[in-house]
């Protein structure tokens, strides 16, 4: 009797099937997909019904073969992709390829995890491929060829050949670029804060701020009007006119699904959702353990469903009593609420086992593989955890006309905190819960102490930049893709240069904004989010068998063809418009001018193609002072100025190409180590993130990740301090060195 064949998409996934499966199987696999449309043509007629004309990829055909040779040889074939779309197809074009090569039977097996259990129930009862899941990927695919095939010819003739448009991509891209100009076109509005601080007959002291003025909320928007309460409440006497005390719950938070994943992995441990993905794909097909060989830790990485298996619950449950005690076991498991494109097969992202605890991997894993899998295990055991319960209080204070707040709450039961604290947009790390100052034990109707006032201007900040995890929040809040693309649409914008990443935010670059312009011009349908949502959702329904693939093509298709003919006519030749500048050409002394290139605006030679002399531009808003700099170069002694390059401002030496010197600029901080002379600039890291270092690097290896700045420290005199910002507080400066704060916000 011969063997079965099993064909899987990664590699990495056979040593952990060959331990699960034994002797019986020979195991393949195609490395991804093996058929797609060509790269140097369109791949589609769209007068036929759209018909695809997929080849096999370039590189693939020995693969291909491989799996011919096997199949010859196999009783059955067992089609085991992973089990999303894009697995579908991949199942799809392998099958047929090889169906006709073997006598016995062709079959699609999917497993959510890597282990025994999951795989021999797949393989001992296989389905057939899901012909609408496949249309629903080819419908898909489609789409993205159209769009990227048909606009990016046309930027490359109005605007630079390189350029190119994606249909999920590009409305990605508008999302920063609407940030950008809510951000520009934001009108600062002062505001006063007024904070007391008060005694009672018991410790410790607390603040309370200013909430009440009458029985109106209170809002304080001029300083002598802030000047104006604090004269009066400093006569008059302060009365704690209520004591509201609570029990509140914190309920756990759902096991992760792909994009919240993504995004508290961008919180807590700084990591592109690109990276997370990796990593996730990595401890789902398998870790190389000493005592138990090849594992696969985590379940399918690509999911919207927050369910857990049954039989998964019911062993965390046992191991969350005998770790943690029964008290924190809630009576029955909890539900979370499934999105309704979720798909009722998947489960949530959890360890395959829970016995498998983190810490005893530590040394065995590789640090992120490490730091995510632990991340997976703390959050999926939470989410089985009862919640917290915390004792609030809440005083209100009266000072004449005038009530000021005071919150303040104590965890009574750690619950599901014990395991695991959700992090927030507004924190660097969630290193903790929420702390609420604890408030004294008094009893209404006392009498307080006033021991300073203090009023503080502050002004309203514009919503800030997105980051990675806030945009893929975004993403799917609006319905733009859907799990398994969220890491490929931020990294597509970022490599094309369209986006940049300054101090861990995504901001658009001029090019980026320039073709985002163009196309809401010229395509104004297909490029917002309610259209691309709505294509995810026919999209899902082609996969459900509610609508036809080519129906829905045809729909898209007619509308997109007209504005195709239109913005050939009438998009803006970017491409054909220069500025003219002052400056000449030292190699042939014509006039330089300012074009567009693949990544922005340059300046060249208007002798081309005569003379190729090109150089980098400053930014269109900088004035004539502002391409010099003090000091002259430490080479040659030519004066040095200030140029823009894809990674901000530098200073060169003048005298470029002769002499090629550059040196950071300096934020205006002196070296804070010991007899060091050199100075502080922002510099960027191997993964794109701001970062401030010593000038004299590597002589000295000081770094700081916030922004130093020159003023010491009221408390403890250390000589710089740091810029913070929250969303909530605003800007802050903060010392390294003691953690004293204070706003900025002030005049």
């Amino acid at each position: 009797m011969g063997k079965s064949l099993v064909i899987v998409e990664s590699p990495t996934k056979i040593d952990t099937l060959k331990k699960i499966i034994g002797k019986g199987f020979t195991i393949k696999a195609s490395v991804g997909h093996l058929k797609d449309l060509p790269k140097k043509k369109l791949g589609v007629d769209v007068d036929n019904d759209f018909k695809p004309d997929y080849i096999t990829i370039r590189g693939k055909g020995k693969i291909l073969a491989a799996l011919k040779a096997a199949a010859k040889k196999a009783d059955d074939i067992y089609l085991a992709p992973d089990p999303d779309r894009e697995g579908e197809a991949i199942a799809y074009h392998i099958a047929n390829e090889v169906a006709k090569l073997t006598k016995g039977k062709v079959y699609r097996v999917m497993f959510n995890e890597l282990t025994k259990k999951a795989v021999t129930e797949a393989i001992n009862n296989p389905t057939e491929l899901n012909t609408n899941k496949v249309n629903a990927q080819q419908a898909r695919r489609i789409l993205d060829r159209l769009v990227g095939y048909k606009i990016s010819p046309i930027l490359w003739k109005k605007v630079h050949r390189g350029l190119s448009a994606g249909r999920v991509q590009s409305v990605a891209l508008k999302m920063v670029c609407d940030r950008e100009k809510e951000i520009k076109e934001f009108k600062q509005e002062e505001y006063w804060s007024i904070t007391a601080d008060l005694k009672g007959s018991k410790d410790p002291e607390f603040q309370a701020k200013l909430f009440k003025i009458g029985k109106d909320k209170a809002e304080v928007g001029k300083e002598d009007q802030a000047q104006e309460i604090v004269k009066a409440v400093e006569k008059d006497d302060w009365i704690l006119e209520a004591v509201t005390k609570k029990e509140r719950k914190r309920n756990p938070v759902a096991p992760f699904i792909t994009s919240t994943l993504q995004q508290e992995a961008s919180r807590k441990l700084n990591f592109s959702p690109k990276k997370t993905m990796m990593l996730a794909q990595r401890l789902y097909e398998g870790i190389a353990l000493e005592s138990k060989g090849t594992v696969g830790l985590i379940t399918y990485m690509r999911t919207d469903s927050t369910r857990m298996a049954d039989e998964a619950v019911n062993d965390l449950r046992e191991i969350i009593h005998d770790r943690f005690g029964k008290e924190y076991v809630p009576a029955k498991p909890n539900t979370y609420k499934v999105k309704k494109s979720a798909q009722e097969a998947h489960e949530a992202i959890r360890p395959t086992d829970f016995s498998i605890e983190p810490k005893p991997l530590k040394d065995l894993l590789e640090k992120d593989l490490y730091r995510l899998y632990e991340l997976i295990w703390l959050r999926a055991v939470s989410s089985q955890m009862v919640p917290a319960i915390l004792d609030t209080t809440q005083f209100d204070i009266r000072s004449g006309n005038y009530t000021f707040r005071a919150n303040g709450s104590v965890i009574k039961f750690m619950g599901c905190l014990k395991v695991y604290v959700e992090a927030t947009d507004d924190e660097d790390s969630g290193a903790g819960a929420r702390t609420d100052k604890i408030l004294p034990d008094l009893p209404k109707g006392e009498k307080l102490k006033l021991l300073k006032i203090l009023p503080e201007q502050h002004f309203t900040q514009p919503p800030p930049r997105y980051t990675e995890a806030l945009l893929v929040k975004a993403l799917e809040e609006k319905g733009v893709g859907r799990p398994s693309t969220y890491a490929s649409i931020i990294s597509v914008i970022k490599d094309r240069d369209y986006v940049k990443a300054e101090e861990r935010r995504l901001a658009p670059t001029e090019l980026g904004v320039l073709v985002s312009d163009l196309l809401m011009e010229n395509f104004p349908d297909i490029m917002t989010e309610e259209f691309t949502a709505h294509m995810e959702d026919q999209l899902d329904q082609i996969e459900e068998g509610k609508m036809e693939w080519v129906d829905t093509l045809k729909t898209f298709y007619k509308p997109f063809a007209k504005d195709l003919v239109e913005a050939e006519k009438k998009m803006r030749d970017i491409k054909s418009q220069v500025e003219e500048t002052d400056e000449v050409c030292e190699k042939c002394n014509q006039p330089m001018i300012i074009k567009w290139g693949r990544f922005g605006k340059f300046m060249a030679c208007s002798n081309y193609p005569e003379c190729k002399n090109t150089k980098e531009v400053g930014g269109k808003d900088e004035g004539p002072d502002a391409v010099k700099a003090e000091g002259n170069c430490d080479k040659c002694n030519s004066p040095l100025v200030i140029k823009v390059g894809r990674f901000g401002k530098f200073m060169a030496c003048s005298a470029y190409p002769d002499c090629k010197f550059t040196k950071p600029i300096s934020t205006g901080v002196s070296c804070p180590e010991p007899d060091c002379k050199g100075y502080i600039s922002a510099r960027r890291s191997k993964k794109g993130r701001t970062f401030y270092g010593c000038s004299e690097y590597p002589n000295c290896t000081f770094t700081s990740w916030d922004k130093p700045v020159a003023e010491s420290c009221p408390e403890c005199n250390n000589p710089y301090m740091v810029q913070k910002w929250k969303k909530n507080e605003g800007e802050s400066l903060l010392c390294p060195k003691c953690n004293f704060k204070k706003s900025t916000e002030a005049a």
